[in-house]
């Protein structure tokens, strides 16, 4: 079995070993912020990372009433010019801990007073060293250079650090079933498989989320990008109208990640509006309407809360990323040009 496809298939028991395995750290972390006079978090990350960041936006926003930051690691390290960090909690979040600038914004922090956490699937790497707390994403050695489980674990340490800092323990229990439902999701392998030689001559694709999933967007479209080289464009649905949408013409692929919730008919509208403009879609959804209008429709089979929905919903994407490149003849472990770790200052 291909390094990639046995990492995507191991997402549900990775899962579930950092439910039950870390979240009494994660609860202990969250009590010891709590004493601390947070107002806003600012996260440093690369890559898949920074789409867990992304994610983190909406979460902590609407959950915790946190604003977020994505930090720019160049203020701390090209310019020499790190901002006010008071009253912020600061959070590195990497598979491997290892990029200097990454690092850069973690001893910065430290150095300014503010509480610092990082989310590593290698807690004694550099970064876990220079952070205060560490949450460990369980996730055992990630070989394929795309991340897949790494990411999904990034997500779920994500969740669980939301939780924790609302003590809900109903989302808590949501949160147990999540390994299940993606569980299930694989499932979907076969007809993912079966669809692909569809795009094997694919060059570009506009990919697009909202809400909860526009960090979703930005990962199929990251996976696409390293496995398939293409030129694999992700927005939210919102942006995509405001320009954007000028590139669609008759037969333009666009990959559109639609689960219910109240993001939902705002993307119904856009897929209206796609399908009189004759694009070819591919939707990613549990909803019949949204399914109904495209060409290749991937029905998630378990329907799980909006907030959860990004854990399920990259799954297909995964998939799809994956076997098209075996489609191409490319080899999806090791993409051209790239390095399992890259090291930015």
């Amino acid at each position: 079995m291909e390094q990639m496809r046995q990492e995507i298939r191991e997402q549900p028991d990775v899962l579930r070993a950092l439910v039950e395995k870390e979240y009494p750290t994660i609860r202990a972390i969250a009590e010891e912020l709590g004493q601390r006079d947070i107002r806003y978090v600012v996260i440093a990350a690369r890559g898949s990372s920074d789409n867990a960041a992304t994610y983190a936006k909406y979460l902590f926003g609407a959950a915790n009433h946190l604003p977020v930051a994505l930090a720019a690691p160049s203020l701390y390290t090209l310019y020499q010019t790190p901002p006010n960090l008071q009253n912020a909690l600061v959070l590195a979040i990497s598979q491997s801990g290892v990029s200097p600038d990454i690092i850069a914004v973690i001893e910065e922090a430290r150095a300014q007073g503010a509480p610092t956490l990082a989310i590593t699937n290698a807690p004694d790497s550099p970064l876990g060293q220079a952070a205060e707390r560490v949450i460990y994403l369980q996730a055992d050695e990630e070989r394929s250079v795309a991340a897949t489980k790494t990411y999904t674990a990034e997500l779920m340490a994500l969740a669980l650090l939301s939780v924790a800092l609302n003590g809900d323990e109903r989302a808590l229990e949501q949160l147990h079933r999540v390994p299940e439902a993606v569980a299930r999701t694989l499932d979907l392998e076969g007809a993912i498989q079966r669809g692909v030689e569809r795009y094997r001559y694919m060059a570009s694709c506009a990919v697009i989320g909202r809400g909860y999933n526009y960090a979703t967007a930005f990962e199929v479209a990251l996976k696409l990008k390293e496995l398939n080289y293409l030129s694999a464009t992700p927005y939210s649905s919102a942006d995509f109208l405001h320009g954007p949408i000028a590139v669609v013409e008759p037969g333009f692929p666009v990959l559109l990640i639609a689960p219910g919730g109240r993001s939902l008919p705002d993307l119904l509208s856009l897929i209206a509006e796609l399908k009189r403009r004759e694009a070819e879609l591919l939707v990613i959804s549990d909803d019949p309407q949204a399914l109904e209008h495209a060409q290749r429709p991937i029905r998630l089979p378990v329907t799980v809360e909006e907030w959860l929905s990004p854990f399920t919903a990259i799954v297909p994407g995964q998939l799809l990323a994956y076997h098209l490149a075996l489609a191409k003849g490319l080899n999806p472990d090791q993409p051209r040009g790239l390095r399992k770790v890259t090291q930015t200052r």
